[in-house]
């Protein structure tokens, strides 16, 4: 693939709504969160997090707003700031909570409503194709 092809593919990928698409600058700008959320893989730092949040987050290259975003589970913010889903997800993990849980903060409904929506097929189309369509 020619790097005007993959200009064009990621354009392509930033009109869709929603979407934050892992590309090497995504992944650079949200390193350090990243890996903040595999730490969380051991333990001994899930002890430490839970000890004192603010503290633990120190020891990580993190932003101002990734910091805050993680202190306030926002997880669409943390998408939105580097972050990838994979390792986020272990926040809510972390929290006890479930995919369907993460799945409504981000779309705004409750874990149910994401739940029965998921069910019944999904979120529709119409309207989520692209950024220009939904603000045409």
């Amino acid at each position: 693939m020619t790097y005007k092809e993959k200009v064009a593919l990621r354009k392509a990928f930033n009109d869709i709504p929603g979407t934050y698409v892992l590309t090497p600058e995504h992944s650079q700008k949200g390193y350090g969160l990243n890996m903040f959320c595999m730490s969380l893989n051991k333990e001994e730092n899930r002890a430490k997090f839970r000890e004192n949040e603010a503290e633990y987050l120190k020891g990580y290259k993190l932003t101002d707003e990734q910091r805050d975003a993680i202190l306030s589970r926002d997880y669409l913010r943390c998408l939105q700031l580097g972050g990838n889903i994979y390792y986020v997800f272990k926040i809510a993990i972390f929290d006890r909570r479930s995919m369907q849980y993460v799945g409504g903060k981000m779309s705004g409904v409750t874990e149910e409503e994401f739940r029965d929506m998921m069910l019944s097929g999904g979120r529709s189309i119409i309207g989520n194709r692209s950024k220009e369509e939904k603000n045409g």
